[in-house]
């Protein structure tokens, strides 16, 4: 499944984080793309990214959707936030839509202190 809309983004990543599906939590992101974790970290690209999720995915309790902020959209660019129910500050992230109209994250900053 394929996020149709910016915002299903955050649902689909619940989703595949609870059935621990690296791979599947990769494919969320451009194969360019920006992650900001783990904390004080940058990880670029997907192959990356999907070890960094592979690592985290041992150790992730069970994850919950959390309250979304509303979207700000520019053309192809959408920017998406949640408040975390953890309270660690917030998660942001930036989408881009792709040529089949769906979306993809570009940038994503999971936590802030």
């Amino acid at each position: 499944m394929s996020a149709k809309e910016p915002e299903d983004l955050a649902r689909l990543f619940v989703e595949r984080a609870n059935a621990r599906d690296a791979a599947g939590l990769a494919e969320l992101y451009e194969p360019d793309a920006v992650l900001a974790y783990p904390p004080g970290s940058v990880t670029v690209g997907r192959p990356a990214i999907r070890a960094v999720f592979e690592r985290m995915l041992e150790q992730a309790p069970r994850f919950t959707v959390e309250e979304p902020l509303p979207t700000v959209r520019h053309g192809d660019l959408a920017l998406t936030s949640t408040r975390p129910a953890d309270g660690t500050g917030g998660r942001v992230q930036v989408a881009r839509r792709q040529a089949d109209g769906t979306w993809l994250r570009i940038i994503d900053r999971p936590e802030s202190g």
